[in-house]
């Protein structure tokens, strides 16, 4: 059987009674290339087309959802998840569509479904208890990166500052940026910045020495930092773990023309490696000294 035709499947798609929009995720953005008039009714948005499919999610969802639904879309699989409209529930379902017969998904559809489109009470409560176990994640690990939030990562730096203080141990930090990062995300813009953010903070995951070293990402005057708190006492060793992530980093080698370093994705650092109360009076101060 020949393929549908896009005229065929916009008429199709535009007389469906399931609100629905399709997007071109292999170009850059995610641009909607279809959407039909039940979806426009529902969401009461105009001029959906040719807008970023991230941008529609996070209308939908919220920006911290719609992170992780972007990334569900990178890794080409469906999701599904409840959202309430204008106090009407729903399920938003993200499906990929093979459109080449080759098995890569370039194109992402999204149905908003009630009960009435074929889906069950249980169906609903377990979409229900998984955005739940979403959101209490969330509340401690940053959307972007999948590290610690600022809020998480001060409440264990408090916790280990105050227990190191009384046993008079050293704590250390390293405080990672990535070179020209705004240069980098004027090119490629806010998405490819993310997802470059995401790998940088994998490659710090893998190499963390101690279960009990912890990351974040944290929001400075200076822009993002991604910082490990460790508890080694050797700042020789902290050195050569900052080297290893820098490293770690460059051989992603993640294309990066406005560099003033190199052609590919670099990263900066600042340690401080103390004696928790000798220095530094607080765990603020501890970490503002690795900020500046």
């Amino acid at each position: 059987m020949k393929a549908l035709s896009r005229n065929l499947l916009t008429e199709l798609i535009a007389h469906s009674g399931e609100a629905t929009v399709v997007a071109q995720v292999s170009s850059p953005d995610w641009p909607v290339v279809l959407c039909n008039p039940a979806f426009a009714g529902v969401t009461r948005t105009e001029a959906v087309l040719e807008q970023p499919f991230a941008d529609v999610l996070e209308g939908l969802v919220g920006r911290d959802l719609a992170m992780e639904l972007s990334e569900t879309i990178r890794t080409g699989q469906q999701a599904t998840v409840p959202v309430e409209i204008r106090s009407q529930e729903f399920l938003l379902v993200l499906k990929p569509i093979d459109a080449g017969g080759k098995g890569d998904a370039r194109y992402y559809a999204a149905y908003l479904r009630t009960g009435a489109a074929g889906i069950g009470d249980d169906d609903i409560r377990q979409a229900l208890k998984n955005a739940k176990r979403k959101i209490r994640d969330l509340s401690r690990d940053d959307p972007v990166t999948g590290l610690l939030n600022e809020k998480a990562f001060r409440s264990v730096l408090d916790h280990d500052w105050a227990v190191a203080s009384r046993e008079r141990a050293t704590l250390a930090l390293v405080a990672f940026t990535l070179d020209d990062f705004e240069q980098y995300r004027a090119v490629f813009g806010r998405h490819a910045a993310d997802t470059c953010q995401r790998r940088v903070a994998q490659a710090i995951r893998k190499c963390l020495k101690r279960a009990s070293d912890v990351a974040a990402r944290l929001v400075t005057e200076n822009g993002d930092a991604l910082v490990v708190l460790s508890h080694s006492s050797d700042d020789a060793g902290v050195q050569e773990f900052a080297l290893k992530i820098a490293a770690s980093v460059r051989e992603l080698g993640m294309h990066h023309p406005r560099s003033r370093n190199a052609k590919f994705v670099t990263v900066s650092y600042k340690t401080i490696v103390s004696e928790a109360g000798a220095k530094q009076s607080s765990a603020k101060e501890f970490l503002n000294a690795v900020l500046q």
